[in-house]
């Protein structure tokens, strides 16, 4: 029986910071390119030195001598300049977050800045994110998503940033602990109405994934009454244009349609109020269907 195929290889990289995604749950997410950038690059840096030397144990790639460099929130400012120097001196340095891609809620915002505006190469290894994992699964539109992070743990605060996000057109992505997520889908169904539909995704690609897809007032019924395990995500659906807004945009859409095509008129008034073209959309066709 011939050898098995070996997944990955080792070549030379040229100079420069290697952004390298890792996988959110299954180890087999990584891309070919991620393992061959982890198998050649002189210096290796990661969030989480334990969780990088795993994932290479599993993939085959040996360390060959290599340190795994600690560079988490805690001392990126202080790692940075090291491993900023390597690059200079014409070594390929990888950085892997703990899971996903740097800089999404990840370390990794703070070395790449500052090799930007050292004028080194930055280059990107993508693959998983979990907040593109969730969009894709969520059911939701996805033409246009805003990602905003961990809402704050303070309740206060917390309500603030969900009133500062409650009129955006476009598709929420929250991050969340599992320990405040109940608390967060009742300030969601209190701050952006009960009857808003929403979406929890918990340990996406992993054994207990799971999705469950309701309005907010229903999601937070329904986890108030579970105990919740896991890496969570949350969406929530982009905001219905309020009453004032709406009779503001359907004036210049009724002018609009006097010269231009449904098309043109739709695509025109979507763009001036920062509306999602579709839905300008079905209302041209409407009116211009009652004409």
């Amino acid at each position: 029986m011939p050898p098995p195929i070996q997944a990955w290889e080792s070549k030379p990289l040229a100079a420069g910071l290697y952004l390298v995604a890792t996988p959110i749950g299954a180890a087999r997410d990584i891309t070919l390119r991620a393992l061959d950038i982890l198998a050649s690059a002189d210096l290796l840096a990661a969030e989480d030195t334990r969780t990088l030397r795993h994932l290479m144990e599993i993939h085959g790639i040996p360390l060959n001598g290599r340190a795994i460099i600690p560079c988490h929130d805690h001392n990126e400012s202080a790692a940075s300049p090291r491993l900023l120097r390597a690059v200079a001196e014409g070594k390929s340095v990888a950085y892997a977050s703990e899971a996903g891609t740097p800089l999404v809620s990840d370390p990794g915002f703070v070395i790449a800045r500052e090799a930007v505006a050292q004028g080194l190469p930055v280059l990107a290894a993508p693959g998983a994110s979990a907040v593109l994992c969730a969009l894709a699964v969520a059911g939701l539109p996805a033409d246009r998503f805003h990602f905003a992070g961990f809402p704050p743990a303070a309740r206060s605060a917390r309500l603030r940033f969900l009133e500062d996000l409650r009129q955006i057109q476009a598709t929420l992505v929250l991050y969340e602990s599992p320990k405040r997520l109940a608390a967060l889908l009742a300030d969601l169904a209190s701050v952006m109405g009960a009857h808003r539909q929403g979406v929890v995704c918990r340990e996406l690609t992993k054994r207990f994934e799971e999705v469950i897809r309701a309005t907010l007032g229903d999601l937070a019924a329904m986890i108030a009454e579970r105990e919740v395990k896991g890496e969570i995500v949350v969406l929530i659906d982009r905001a219905a244009p309020d009453a004032a807004d709406s009779a503001t945009w359907e004036e210049a859409l009724d002018q609009a349609l006097q010269t231009l095509s449904v098309k043109d008129a739709a695509a025109m008034v979507a763009e001036a109020f920062d509306l999602p073209r579709r839905d300008v959309y079905q209302v041209a066709l409407s009116r211009a269907k009652a004409r």
